[in-house]
């Protein structure tokens, strides 16, 4: 009796988490040094709630970086289920595109705090790596990429997007990126010429 009070006092909390992080990704992008009665004044929380989830800067900067990057993984897993290997591949480059864009936009606010490389290391990469290693697996098995790429050759492939100004036209350029890494990827593969052939994205 007294879970089923809890449950959705849980759930109340969880979406005033959640958007906690969605406002302060986009002021934070913004500006390195939002305040955070004013992300806590846009997330429509009080005080108490803001400080109860993060009690200060470096808390919910290092937060909102490590949500980021798990969307980035877990939407590997849901691809998969959704679409052929290669299309999961694709789509999911844009994906950590975007992410790359977010991450430079946040870059500021990471230098501002007082976090080391070895703790972002441990918020992000991990997630990343077993999201590519996971797609890379599926792929191979189903041979629509060449054989025995591994994931520090997929990383090195794509190094390029971590060049791009987020603040420019910068979309067009990473499409374009990324559909040279794929056909890179696909050209040699043992999989049927219909699946290499089919287009990287949905129109």
């Amino acid at each position: 009796m007294d879970s089923e009070k809890d449950a959705p006092l849980r759930s109340d909390a969880q979406r005033n988490r959640e958007r906690i992080l969605e406002v302060a990704l986009v002021e934070l992008t913004n500006s390195a040094d939002a305040p955070l009665s004013a992300i806590a004044k846009k997330a429509g929380v009080g005080q108490g709630t803001f400080y109860r989830n993060f009690p200060n800067r470096e808390a919910l900067v290092l937060e909102v970086y490590r949500h980021e990057v798990q969307q980035v993984a877990d939407t590997a897993a849901h691809l998969l289920k959704t679409r052929a290997p290669d299309r999961a591949l694709r789509e999911w480059m844009d994906r950590l595109a975007q992410y790359g864009m977010a991450k430079a936009g946040l870059a500021d606010a990471l230098r501002s705090s007082t976090v080391t490389r070895g703790t972002l290391t441990r918020l992000g990469h991990g997630s990343v790596r077993s999201a590519v290693t996971l797609l890379l697996e599926a792929n191979e098995e189903a041979g629509t990429i060449r054989p025995g790429v591994t994931l520090d050759d997929f990383m090195l492939a794509i190094a390029g997007l971590w060049q791009l100004d987020p603040h420019a036209d910068w979309q067009p350029r990473a499409a374009r990126l990324l559909d040279l890494v794929m056909d890179g990827l696909r050209a040699g593969a043992p999989g049927s010429g219909r699946s290499q052939k089919s287009p990287a994205r949905e129109g």
